[in-house]
């Protein structure tokens, strides 16, 4: 089959080389060279412009993935690049959209006569070796018109299709909000044993064990194990928790739709900690403990 994607960074420019590689024709869209070059080093087409990439594809419907950060980034090629498109063809939103802004890309897009999916995606720079992790949100006849792209993407067994429009975004969320509270559970667990009274734990093995017959063997137990070993105190990384906002829009839907979930929730306000260089609030709770009950507080160091 044929298809376009717009965006050649860690995740588009993997995804373009394993269609290629799978048989796949990609004209692949990007306005650096070097992402352009890439491709075309692999087989694909590189092209600079929206109107270039339509005008390279030569099946009917035309397939384009959009693969950019979500936002005002996605908002404007989703935007552009269903203009420049025929009736029927389909257009993937494949980044971390907002679900809500996805049924209203989905609306936009099928008034115009063109067919639109979400598709949560999982799997990270591994992609390309590994296989992807794909949700799929939207009709079900459209989603069957590409299912042997998308399963050429996806590892066995990592191609569902979830349900209407903005489902595959909606799960990609709520996976998302898992990962937060999943890796917050192993940097305490991993925080209690440097802090023990046997200091020379060997992390990276204990990593290795785990991921043997333990019940909390995971994958992400396996990257844990990878970056001791390149750095086994974390010496050059700084204590600082970026979030891409699935974890917050998770945490706004558990409010929405009152669903109780205060581990991803708690991870999420974890995140935002990490981030402050003093914390105000702890000083005001240092402060009421020295008020109401004279307890002591540790006045400021001078750096």
């Amino acid at each position: 089959m044929e298809i376009g994607i717009v965006g050649l960074g860690r995740m588009g420019g993997n995804m373009a080389e394993r269609l290629t590689l799978a048989g796949h024709r990609v004209v692949g869209c990007d306005p650096s060279p070097q992402a352009r070059d890439r491709v075309a080093n692999i087989g694909a087409t590189g092209v600079s412009s929206y109107a270039g990439l339509v005008g390279a594809l030569e099946q009917s419907p035309r397939v384009v993935w959009v693969m950019v950060p979500a936002g005002a980034i996605t908002e404007q090629a989703l935007t552009e690049i269903t203009v420049l498109l025929s009736p029927g063809d389909i257009i993937i939103d494949g980044g971390n959209s907002k679900y809500t802004d996805t049924i209203r890309h989905h609306d936009t897009t099928q008034a115009q006569g063109k067919r639109f999916l979400d598709v949560g995606t999982s799997g990270g720079i591994w992609g390309l070796q590994e296989g992807y992790c794909l949700m799929v949100g939207g009709e079900k006849e459209t989603y069957e018109v590409v299912e042997p792209l998308l399963a050429s993407l996806a590892q066995e067994g990592g191609l569902l299709y979830v349900g209407g429009a903005g489902a595959g975004h909606y799960v990609k969320m709520v996976h998302n909000g898992i990962e937060y509270a999943l890796m917050q559970s192993y940097a305490e667990g991993f925080e209690m044993m440097k802090s023990s009274p046997y200091p020379n734990l060997d992390l990276p093995a204990i990593c290795d064990l785990w991921n043997h017959g333990s019940v909390v063997r995971s994958w992400l137990l396996e990257l844990a194990a990878d970056a001791f070993k390149k750095d086994p105190g974390l010496e050059d990384i700084e204590d600082y928790v970026e979030d891409s906002g699935e974890g917050r829009w998770a945490v706004e839907s558990t409010i929405e739709y009152g669903v109780p979930a205060p581990i991803i929730a708690l991870s999420l306000y974890l995140r935002f900690r990490s981030r402050q260089h003093e914390s105000f609030g702890a000083k005001v709770l240092a402060a009421l403990r020295k008020e109401f009950g004279g307890h002591a507080v540790r006045p400021k160091k001078d750096e």
